[in-house]
């Protein structure tokens, strides 16, 4: 079984309730008629239910449940409940109305509220405006100092990695993370591999060098977040600097960097900052025809999650699994 069908099947055996406040787009709507059909999650859709049945009626989605912030019941206990949130940021009654009108906002109201037990949207909105609600509404993690993102990247006939699945990070959020945000991101990473994958993480700290073949500013922030990541979590499979044939072919790991516990067997990959791990992932989803999902946010009190904006309907079943998933293991 692949890995967003061993995905889909946890999410199936203890189904949690997701929120697409996307809801005027096709693709939500074929998206939610498949979670709905798989028995994947429930859904709830925000939004005018006449104007969402209308958007794509070839596609059932009856057993969705419809929200409409405007005119719903818990719309006014939210807007008190954002607007004490954020009265010391200078929040208005009247901005707080406005606020909780963004299906955005008020779908991470309902995830902050236990309404829900996650959101996924993206398919029309940026990145920033899909994270912002969460970022002020459901804020980190306890015990996390840093919200990041990743792509699982699934590689067709790949001997590498978990036979060819990766976690890829940041590839989508924190653009330049200093030597501490990274090692952050390394041990967040490592738990969420573990959580949807399964297996055991062999994080790799990667660079353009590997132990020491060159020396820079750029390798030093590496080599500090491996030593800082060693520190806070001992436990871990970790290793670096690695350049990326080190990282995950057993032949050059071994020339490159004998001894390295990761070298030659890496499933989750740190990239030193979003530039490197945003164009990996793309070239690697292209070139590789790879399955490519997310970003994926970790470290976020709740599960909120992005899409690409250029995504189908089938990527939004699979974050929404993901999303699922990630909601399980609070």
């Amino acid at each position: 079984m692949g890995f967003i069908d061993t995905i889909i099947a946890k999410a199936q055996s203890d189904k949690k309730t997701i929120v697409l406040p996307e809801s005027y787009e096709p693709r939500t709507i074929e998206a939610t008629a498949k979670i709905l059909h798989r028995g994947i999650a429930n859904v709830v859709l925000l939004g005018e239910k006449e104007k969402i049945m209308a958007v794509s009626p070839q596609w059932d989605i009856s057993g969705a449940r419809f929200v409409n912030p405007a005119t719903s019941a818990q719309y006014e206990n939210y807007v008190q409940v954002f607007l004490e949130m954020r009265k010391a940021k200078g929040m208005t009654l009247e901005k707080a109305r406005e606020t909780m009108l963004d299906p955005l906002f008020f779908g991470v109201m309902m995830v902050k509220q236990k309404e829900a037990d996650g959101m996924v949207a993206g398919a029309i909105n940026s990145t920033s405006n899909t994270l912002r609600p969460a970022l002020q509404i459901l804020k980190t993690a306890p015990g996390t100092k840093l919200v990041s993102a990743f792509f699982m990247m699934v590689v067709p006939d790949c001997e590498y990695g978990a036979k060819g699945t990766f976690l890829f990070a940041d590839s989508g959020l924190v653009e330049n993370p200093d030597a501490d945000q990274l090692s952050e991101i390394a041990i967040s990473s490592a738990k969420t591999f573990s959580l949807l994958v399964g297996e055991t993480p062999n994080v790799a700290m990667l660079s353009y060098s590997t132990y020491g073949s060159a020396k820079s500013i750029l390798t030093e922030k590496v080599i500090e977040a491996t030593r800082l990541a060693k520190e806070k979590a001992p436990d871990l499979n970790l290793d670096g600097e690695l350049q990326g044939d080190a990282a995950i072919i057993a032949s050059v790991g071994k020339s490159k960097a004998p001894g390295s516990p990761v070298a030659g067997k890496a499933n989750v990959l740190i990239f030193p900052d979003l530039n490197s791990g945003n164009i990996c992932y793309k070239l690697v989803q292209r070139l590789a025809k790879a399955e490519a999902y997310g970003p994926i946010t970790q470290g976020i009190a709740r599960p909120v999650n992005d899409l690409s904006r250029g995504c189908v309907a089938d990527d939004i079943v699979g974050v929404a699994a993901i999303t699922a998933v990630q909601a399980q293991a609070e």
